[in-house]
């Protein structure tokens, strides 16, 4: 425990120089609580109601980022969005990140005819470009949230088992796999006490930057129609309701696409900040 506390010390001293770093961890930190606040600001009552005498005003102290063309405040929108970005982003990592722990573990430790296949599928599902992969996944299964979600996850996990099975790959060779091998310690036991353990640290870096990429994607989907359905707002969503504004009311898609901008760029800060900072090599 003392040596675990140490090293988290070590890993916080090091992450903690890096001023972009901390930006990003700004940025996540209070897109989480816009997010937490969502529930209290903007409920979907307040979000989803329409008042046509209001529509289309400019940011005013009465409504920051002004109002759309049915009278909703684009500022309540944008947070109730956050909340969706932020569900979507860690849900779609984590299904696509338990799907490629699983499969990734089991194929770099056991190899022969398993790990043919599943690195065949693996590569067939990494000829595609994800959005395109989500995309089909989406319109297939048909356009809503939860199937936007599930898309997303599947379209991920194979880089996930490439990634993972590549590290076992090299786990697999360390002595004390060998001695929880004499000791009769089974396959099982080898993977989910020895091995998954020691790819935490990897899997956390990569997985923060897929939450960006996660969020981009479902952007990307709900621009196109095929995320949440209105009037749920989304920031891809009011993205794509705006484009026909932008001339004259440009606020409509300027904020949802800052939103998207921030949120991305935060998550890639604070991954890029994780991975020099648990890298023993750049460690001090």
């Amino acid at each position: 425990m003392k040596e675990f506390l140490l090293s988290l010390r070590t890993v916080w001293v090091k992450f903690r120089r890096d001023k972009a770093a901390i930006g990003g961890l700004i940025i996540v930190v209070a897109l989480a609580i816009a997010a937490l606040l969502s529930f209290w600001l903007a409920p979907f009552s307040a979000v989803a109601a329409q008042d046509l005498t209001n529509a289309l005003q400019p940011p005013s102290s009465a409504h920051w980022m002004g109002t759309d063309q049915f009278g909703r405040d684009v500022g309540l929108r944008i947070l109730y969005g956050a909340r969706i970005s932020l569900f979507v982003g860690f849900v779609a990592v984590a299904i696509g990140m338990s799907i490629g722990l699983l499969l990734g573990t089991s194929a770099g430790y056991f190899g022969g005819w398993w790990d043919t296949v599943v690195m065949r599928i693996t590569d067939i599902m990494l000829a595609f470009p994800f959005l395109l992969l989500a995309l089909a996944i989406t319109a297939a299964l048909g356009p809503s949230l939860q199937n936007a979600l599930l898309a997303l996850g599947i379209a991920s996990f194979p880089s996930y088992t490439r990634l993972v099975r590549g590290s076992v790959l090299s786990l697999r060779e360390e002595n004390y796999i060998d001695a929880a091998k004499v000791a009769g310690a089974s396959a099982n036991r080898i993977m989910f006490r020895h091995l998954i353990p020691n790819l935490f640290g990897t899997l956390i870096v990569y997985g923060t930057l897929r939450v960006s990429t996660a969020i981009l994607a479902e952007a990307g989907l709900s621009y196109l129609g095929l995320g949440a359905q209105p009037p749920t707002p989304t920031w891809g969503g009011m993205l794509s309701e705006g484009r026909d504004y932008i001339l004259f009311f440009e606020w409509m898609p300027l904020f949802p696409g800052l939103a998207i901008l921030l949120t991305v760029t935060g998550f890639n800060l604070l991954g890029d900040g994780l991975r020099d900072a648990l890298d023993p090599k750049t460690r001090k």
